[in-house]
């Protein structure tokens, strides 16, 4: 989404993007057209709360803040775009520098102490302006003190390649989860529910498209423990399209999801989604309409909803067909674009 975040202004404003370390989205910002640069901005992970990690922020912010503070002041941009919360340090490097900032949040975590959330959210407090990337998303940053007025709900925008393969006339039990291999993006809660399915009779074959984290090597040993033969790790893939393809179902079962990316990415693909009820999730698939949703953290409800489509899969294929509707819709890149697009323009003529 940050890369469509540039493109949404590229042709009309000079974008200097800076990174804190050099990655894939280097060369994909330079071909969209964007100038690069690095600075080692720390990055809040779960890592760095512990005493030591604490430290080690603290050092770095002492370091950097001056260079990011000096950057600004030499550049001098109409607007400062934060593309994440994770990085709250250049919020507050906007303030001091006198730019106006937009922080765009993607993140609206649930399961923290009222207390956490609020200091997790207290730089993005000082944004001029937030974009929410769901009403899930508000709601958390509004909840943990930030002022609704300084909040702009903007959906994701998904693009559509035109070029989505006909489901099967009769489907063959092939489900898709794509997605990090990760307790919220509830892997496990697919892998048991597959597991379900072939003891009731049903002929089902589950493919994971996505890998872990550093960190979280267990959870994958825990997933391959529990697995089948019907259980096939294809691992990170930077396409999707042909895994979605080749899927009868298309399986969201996250149990945190402040939008969803992958259910809009099944419904464009023309196949029936079976989603968890939560967050983000909640607001893109409408159940019994465009697809289903089910309880979060239950692999005998996701069961249930994907052998209800098996078992009528002529009204499964009603459903996919309103989903994509309704995601070219809703969550066009285009419409993404437009909207992005005048958020920052707003900012820059009030700057």
């Amino acid at each position: 989404m940050v890369l469509e975040s540039v493109n949404s202004v590229i042709n009309t404003h000079h974008v200097l993007f800076v990174l804190p370390v050099d990655g894939p989205l280097t060369e994909r910002l330079r071909a969209a057209g964007a100038e690069i640069a690095f600075l080692p901005v720390p990055v809040l992970r779960k890592s760095l709360l512990s005493p030591g990690g604490l430290l080690s922020l603290a050092w770095r912010t002492l370091t950097v803040l001056p260079r990011m503070v000096a950057l600004l002041r030499r550049t001098r941009p109409p607007v400062l775009y934060v593309s994440t919360i994770t990085i709250p340090l250049w919020i507050v490097a906007g303030r001091l520098a006198g730019v106006r900032v937009i922080c765009h949040a993607h993140e609206a975590e649930q399961n923290l102490s009222p207390l956490v959330r609020r200091l997790l959210t207290a730089p993005v407090r000082l944004a001029h302006l937030t974009v929410a990337n769901s009403e899930a998303c508000l709601r958390t940053l509004t909840t943990a003190g930030v002022r609704p007025d300084r909040v702009r709900v903007i959906y994701n925008g998904v693009p559509d390649r035109g070029d989505a393969t006909p489901p099967r006339e009769t489907p063959e039990g092939r489900l898709v989860l794509v997605g990090r291999l990760s307790p919220r993006k509830g892997t496990d809660v697919a892998v048991r529910a597959a597991a379900l399915l072939r003891e009731r009779g049903r002929a089902v074959r589950l493919t994971l498209v996505g890998a872990v984290f550093p960190g979280y090597e267990w959870f994958e040993e825990e997933l391959r423990s529990i697995a089948g033969e019907e259980i096939e790790f294809a691992g990170f893939q930077d396409v999707v399209a042909p895994f979605l393809a080749d899927a009868d179902i298309v399986l969201v079962p996250s149990r945190e999801e402040p939008f969803g990316n992958v259910a809009v990415e099944g419904m464009l693909a023309g196949r029936p989604v079976v989603a968890s009820e939560v967050q983000g999730l909640a607001e893109i698939v409408r159940p019994g309409e465009t697809g289903l949703l089910v309880p979060p953290g239950d692999p005998a409800a996701l069961a249930d909803a994907i052998e209800e489509l098996l078992g009528d899969w002529p009204r499964a294929l009603t459903m996919a067909r309103a989903g994509r509707e309704d995601a070219c819709d809703r969550f066009a890149l285009t419409r993404y674009h437009k909207e992005t697009a005048r958020v920052l323009s707003a900012s820059h003529t009030s700057a």
